[in-house]
């Protein structure tokens, strides 16, 4: 009792505690959850079903996931948001190098380009729910530049472009996040370097690919990771514009549709599983592509 009352003992709970306690939530809430999702992969069930009348189909579920038309196709409809999400980034890297050089107004337009970040997904999705139905909002915009709504598609049936248009909802949401997050990165990097480059008769471009995208390595590879692995699990907009209708349910809404609706637990189970396995690789392969890119910068 006397060493539990001293100072030594007294750090010594304080350390302990801060350190067993965020980890027993994270076992708690986050570890055995996902190892009891992984057993649920290997059975046919649903929430209700007791333990005693579990069916175990061992891989059949995994399977299912590449074999099932509705689950493929959800997973190929990621590789439409995984564009986007490049090009979000490229823009967002363009504005922030703009944005970075003191353009007047520039804190003006950065708030407008960051706002969209603070809105809700729900009501972005009811925003342009309405902005993309016919004869509204963007068919009323393309007709004060003389196109008539005749020769406009469906921009949310037409399967052609209706998974672009969802991808545009994202791209206008979370550009402004990671142009944000370029900006702080590129205002920190060394106001000297742009001088001594001047001097060179280095010019903007030849700035940006020799000093600001070497400097901001970091948050560049950070960036595209968060985007891609985002990307592939893209929910908000088609769950709430078009309830993944016309071929427009990405993976996560298939999972859900699968999980809450059919009840097929064991099978969602599985593309929970298969969807971090994917997640998993592409950060690895990311991560090794950027250390090949930025090699010379690390030289």
């Amino acid at each position: 009792m006397k060493w539990l009352k001293s100072r030594k003992g007294q750090q010594a709970v304080i350390i302990f505690s801060f350190v067993t306690v965020p980890l027993l939530l994270l076992l708690i809430f986050t570890y055995l959850p996902f190892a009891q999702m992984v057993q649920f992969s290997f059975y046919k069930m649903k929430y209700l079903t007791p333990p005693d009348k579990r069916v175990f189909v061992g891989l059949k579920n995994y399977i299912d996931v590449f074999t099932r038309d509705d689950c493929f196709k959800a997973l190929k409809l990621s590789v439409y948001y995984c564009i986007g999400a490049l090009f979000q980034l490229a823009l967002a890297l363009f504005l922030a190098t703009i944005l970075s050089f003191g353009v007047k107004g520039g804190n003006i337009l950065k708030g407008m380009m960051f706002f969209p970040y603070l809105i809700s997904g729900i009501a972005i999705g009811f925003i342009f729910k309405f902005f993309y139905t016919r004869g509204f909002v963007l068919d009323s915009i393309l007709g004060l530049f003389g196109v008539s709504q005749e020769a406009l598609p469906y921009w949310l049936k037409d399967q052609a472009v209706n998974n672009w248009s969802l991808v545009a909802t994202s791209v206008w949401r979370y550009f402004g996040q990671n142009m944000v997050l370029f900006i702080g990165a590129i205002m920190s990097v060394d106001a000297e370097l742009y001088e001594a480059a001047a001097l060179d008769g280095a010019n903007r471009f030849q700035q940006f690919f020799h000093i600001i995208l070497p400097s901001i390595k970091t948050i560049v590879t950070l960036n595209v990771i968060l985007s891609i692995t985002g990307s592939l699990s893209a929910f908000e907009p088609p769950y709430v514009i078009t309830s993944g209708a016309n071929g427009t349910g990405t993976y996560f809404v298939i999972m859900n549709e699968i999980a809450h609706v059919t009840q097929k637990v064991g099978l969602a189970s599985a593309m929970a599983v298969v969807l971090l396995i994917i997640i998993f690789i592409c950060t690895i392969l990311q991560k090794l592509f950027f250390k090949y890119a930025f090699r010379e910068a690390d030289t």
